[in-house]
């Protein structure tokens, strides 16, 4: 998803008027960093994918055996196991309610429930009806592990795994996206006056709708996001999107109507075109583009300065798709990275935007009453990237805006105080005292690493 939204393009653009972004390299200094690609794919927990990762706060086992176990609502409980297909699996409920009754209050037992609610019901009449067997393996329990996605994993072995990464709000993709580009999920009354927002986390069917019909041809977010700061400093942002459908519209949990799924494009994997900020900076008719140019601008060294990358479905990791091609199209887009010429001052961030209703052991902390969400997985790509290591921090997605407006805006945040377009957020979730810092997982020290280009699987 390629927006090309700032003053020129490419690695050559200015960052004048901003403090400490200056284009010289300097050994152990965070600005080595001229490019950050931000990937995100969908749908996976933490244990579901680095479940069985050594030395990763991961499933707990004994002698190799989990110790942890789900009740199925019908007199059992069921333990985390390897899925037997490598691809085949549906997930489960990941809506903002289902989050919070997948942790139960931390004993992080209604994954089954939840998701199986109705066949629970029935298995509790009828105990002997053939459907309730698939109580005795629930998908939401089933985890990969290195021989189901090897190139994920060797990503983590060589670069850095995030152990403690968390969805920033509770519940599925729209409010995750928005909050990966604006630290915040809000519907707006009128997105013309951003004074007229107020904290959303339900999705089109109580928020976006309603002001799409007032305003069928006009943005729908009225509230800040990043890209506000990066076009008035003159930094570079594209978002490249992978033309295809919309995985929530067709599996769930939403209905999807035209304006939210798009014709062509996820529509709400990519809201930037949706931000009044955008569209009144100018940068509407390109705020996504496609995902072709972006090969182009690595394949040319004319990478962004900031880039977020979307697939479609097929390529998503959303359960139903085969997660062999999600992450074959996830190495393409390394590969395309590490072998252009601008590999040695880029940092590429990959997740996964919600838990998409799978197990995963660990409690999330509490933040406000949006988040955090639960734990996805989070890998660090990058020549200076420390090698093999696993990090412990917390983090979320407000972690990248940090690490974005350290490394190009001088330290300036998505503040109302101070970043001139004030907006009513709860918080500014990039200064929150539990979030880590991201510049924690490079050394700057040491020279770049070469690229660890890798084979496609399947090709």
């Amino acid at each position: 998803m390629l927006v090309l939204v700032a003053a020129g393009c490419g690695s050559s653009s200015p960052r004048s008027g901003v403090a400490g972004a200056e284009r010289t390299r300097r050994a152990g200094d965070i600005h080595l960093i001229r490019h950050v690609v931000v990937i995100m794919e969908e749908n996976r927990s933490f244990d579901s994918f680095f479940g069985t990762y050594p030395h990763a706060d991961g499933i707990p086992t004994r002698h190799g055996v989990p110790t942890v176990c789900v009740p199925n609502g019908v007199g059992r409980c069921v333990k985390p196991f390897l899925d037997p297909n490598g691809a085949d699996d549906s997930g489960g409920e990941h809506g903002p309610l289902a989050g919070k009754e997948d942790v139960d209050g931390g004993r992080m037992d209604g994954f089954i429930r939840v998701t199986d609610r109705k066949l629970i019901e029935g298995c509790r009449r009828r105990p002997r009806a053939s459907a309730c067997a698939r109580l005795r393996r629930p998908d939401v329990m089933s985890y990969h592990d290195a021989g189901q996605i090897p190139n994920y994993w060797t990503y983590a072995r060589n670069f850095v795994l995030q152990d403690h990464m968390f969805e920033p709000n509770w519940g599925w993709s729209l409010p995750a996206h928005l909050w990966l580009v604006s630290g915040w999920s809000a519907q707006c009354a009128d997105p013309y006056r951003a004074s007229t927002c107020t904290t959303n986390l339900s999705g089109p069917g109580r928020g976006p709708s309603a002001t799409l019909r007032r305003h069928p041809h006009g943005p729908l977010y009225g509230w800040t996001d990043l890209t506000y700061l990066l076009h008035k400093y003159r930094i570079t942002w594209a978002s490249y999107v992978e033309k295809g459908s919309s995985p929530d519209c067709l599996t769930g949990p939403i209905s999807c109507y035209t304006r939210l799924e798009g014709a062509s494009t996820p529509g709400f994997w990519d809201p930037l075109p949706d931000f009044t900020d955008v569209r009144q900076d100018g940068q509407g008719a390109t705020a996504h583009e496609p995902l072709s140019r972006f090969y182009a601008a690595t394949a040319r060294g004319t990478l962004p300065d900031v880039s977020w990358v979307t697939p479609d479905w097929a390529d998503s990791d959303h359960p139903g798709a085969p997660i062999s091609q999600g992450q074959a199209w996830v190495t393409k887009l390394v590969n395309s990275v590490m072998e252009g010429p601008d590999w040695d001052s880029t940092a590429i961030f990959l997740a996964w935007d919600d838990w998409g209703g799978f197990y995963d052991h660990v409690k999330p902390p509490f933040v406000d009453a949006q988040g955090y969400g639960l734990r996805v997985p989070g890998i660090v790509i990058s020549p200076y990237a420390r090698k093999g290591y696993v990090d412990h921090q917390t983090l979320s997605f407000d972690a990248y805006l940090r690490f974005i407006e350290d490394d190009f805006l001088g330290g300036r945040r998505l503040d109302p105080m101070t970043d001139g377009r004030p907006d009513p957020r709860p918080d500014v979730r990039e200064d929150e005292p539990v979030l880590g810092n991201l510049a924690a997982d490079f050394d700057f020290a040491q020279n770049p690493r070469p690229p660890l280009v890798l084979p496609l699987h399947p090709r």
